[in-house]
């Protein structure tokens, strides 16, 4: 699953030691895009975190995977992204409309071909 939208803030890189090593985790607010924009709390983990340096206010493209565990009764939700592209952002003023013209702008039309001498070659 992918989502895309704009990373609004970067939560503190959590680490610690487990079973199977030490391990590394970062979190960061995805806000997606469209009528109805939803926030996303998206982790990276181990050295993937380094791979992506993510920053707020980039626009990016997250493929993740969701999954939910049940402990004590209580079901946990992650969403864990395992690639990021990172979307280029038009420069200032050039967006998405066309740029407006001014009168003076567009050229004039061509001037038409002068006609040939018309012959009267009517047969009646």
């Amino acid at each position: 699953m992918e989502l895309t939208g704009t990373i609004v803030n970067i939560l503190p890189e959590q680490s610690g030691e487990g079973r199977n090593g030490p391990w590394r985790k970062q979190e960061f607010i995805l806000e997606t895009e469209g009528m109805y924009p939803k926030k996303v709390c998206v982790a990276v983990w181990g050295e993937k975190i380094d791979q992506f340096a993510i920053k707020e206010g980039e626009k990016v493209t997250a493929a993740v995977n969701i999954e939910s565990r049940e402990f004590n009764g209580r079901w946990y939700t992650d969403v864990k992204a395992w690639k990021l592209d990172k979307t280029m952002q038009s420069p200032a003023g050039q967006g998405s409309e066309p740029p407006s013209f001014a009168t003076g702008d567009i050229p004039p039309p061509p001037e038409a071909p002068p006609l040939p001498a018309e012959e009267d070659d009517l047969p009646f």
